[in-house]
């Protein structure tokens, strides 16, 4: 499972991989940027010329982030009222962080039915 490569920064192109590999997952251009949706639903954004990602986060969670990575995470003053966070992909330690918050993510937004289909989609592997 582990790979002995050197962990590459993640880029747009691998949002759009992991993102799009994620059950019933689309693509759609939405304020200029592309958006990733889950059965119609958005959980990510590639904004900033696609050098973040915009991602779903309860704002606890969120806040705690922020406060404890400021260098990787952030929040746009117009999400602030919503449960979104931004994170700066070349501040992402490699592919499988940016894996996980795209599933976590993914997961906030998913109907219950793709939710009960892939229960262990986006849990940590072997932590």
């Amino acid at each position: 499972m582990a790979a002995d490569t050197v962990p590459a920064m993640p880029d747009a192109e691998d949002v759009r991989r992991i993102a799009l590999s994620l059950p019933d997952t689309t693509e759609k251009i939405a304020w200029s940027m592309p958006t990733f949706r889950v059965a119609g639903k958005m959980f990510a954004t590639l904004p900033e010329d696609e050098t973040s990602i915009a991602v779903r986060c309860p704002k606890e969670e969120r806040d705690e982030l922020v406060l404890a990575e400021p260098e990787k995470f952030w929040i746009a003053d117009h999400e602030a009222q919503f449960a979104w966070v931004r994170a700066r992909l070349d501040a992402l330690e490699d592919e499988g962080e940016l894996r996980d918050i795209l599933a976590d993510s993914w997961r906030q937004a998913a109907p219950t039915r793709l939710l009960e289909a892939h229960p262990r989609l986006g849990l940590a592997a072997g932590e």
